[in-house]
């Protein structure tokens, strides 16, 4: 074939890829591209619900607004503060449990089914189990904590925020457990067997085979648990409403409240376009780390 031929074929070829990729293009920017453009107009205006379809230009006022909101910069340090907590426990004792039941999990793999059962359950139906279980009058933890002479209010000012932090961890350790165990699993046996044939001692294969080969497992289910727990909504709002006061008040909580509470619809959409790029940010930032195999 000439030269000429094989450049027609190539831009034929070419043109065919992008009536391929037109569907889900298409689909792109319909459920995702004119919602983020409703979003970006409704953050430079001042709307309410009774006029969507009739905004105000505001310019970005909203913007300036939410960043000179003190309870946007709680919210935000609560949410990031939660997030780190919950996620590096999670990891951690996820990895942990990996390590002890392992073996029992090789020989009896039904029991996954048992352990990963928290995070089946919906996190407002978790939290609402809690809140009938840490109250004062009627709990039952309370009660026990009684017996042995602790007078603890577990969702009072002192205690709020590592209650808080114990049922994320108690609800969605499954999901770093699972994730971890798969990447466990599948470190090739004839590694293990090499090392130890070597003379490497348990201690000596778990550093420079198992964490070498897991970090990567370990780094994409901490990323995950990480996104998660900082939107963290449900629980806050059926267990404390982000009280006492505005101490729980997580971003999700912060957004809510100003788009159905106080309907500042533009104020709302602000916030969440700029928990948007600092997501996108750091999702950039992880993402490439991860691929270029660099520590974090």
């Amino acid at each position: 074939m000439s030269a000429a031929g094989r450049t027609i074929a190539f831009g034929q070829e070419r043109r065919a890829g992008y009536w391929l990729l037109a569907p889900l293009i298409a689909f792109l920017v319909i459920t995702l591209g004119f919602p983020l453009a409703t979003d970006l107009v409704y953050s430079v205006s001042t709307v309410s619900f009774t006029a969507l379809w009739s905004p105000h230009w505001r310019g970005l006022g909203n913007f300036v607004d939410v960043l000179q909101d003190p309870v946007f910069w709680q919210a935000a340090g609560f949410s990031l503060r939660f997030a780190v907590i919950a996620t590096v426990a999670e990891v951690a004792l996820g990895f942990a449990l990996v390590l002890i039941l392992n073996p029992l999990l090789e020989r009896h793999g039904w029991l996954i089914a048992f352990l990963i059962l928290p995070m089946m359950i919906s996190p407002a139906l978790i939290g609402i189990m809690y809140r009938l279980m840490l109250n004062d009058f009627v709990g039952i933890i309370p009660q026990y904590l009684d017996m042995i002479g602790i007078d603890a209010n577990l969702l009072g000012p002192q205690c709020v925020f590592g209650t808080l932090v114990v049922i994320e961890v108690l609800q969605w350790t499954p999901f770093a457990l699972l994730a971890l165990l798969a990447a466990y699993q599948a470190i090739p046996a004839e590694l293990v067997e090499a090392a130890r044939i070597d003379g490497g001692g348990s201690l000596s294969v778990f550093r420079f085979v198992t964490w070498p080969l897991m970090l990567p497992a370990l780094g994409i289910t901490a990323f995950i648990r990480f996104i998660d727990s900082f939107r963290v909504f449900d629980q806050i709002y059926v267990l404390t409403g982000g009280g006492p006061g505005t101490m729980t008040t997580s971003m999700s909580l912060y957004i809510y409240r100003a788009f159905f509470e106080k309907q500042q619809i533009g104020l709302a959409v602000a916030a969440s376009l700029l928990l948007l790029v600092a997501a996108v940010l750091l999702l950039r930032v992880s993402l490439t780390r991860l691929l270029r195999n660099e520590p974090a």
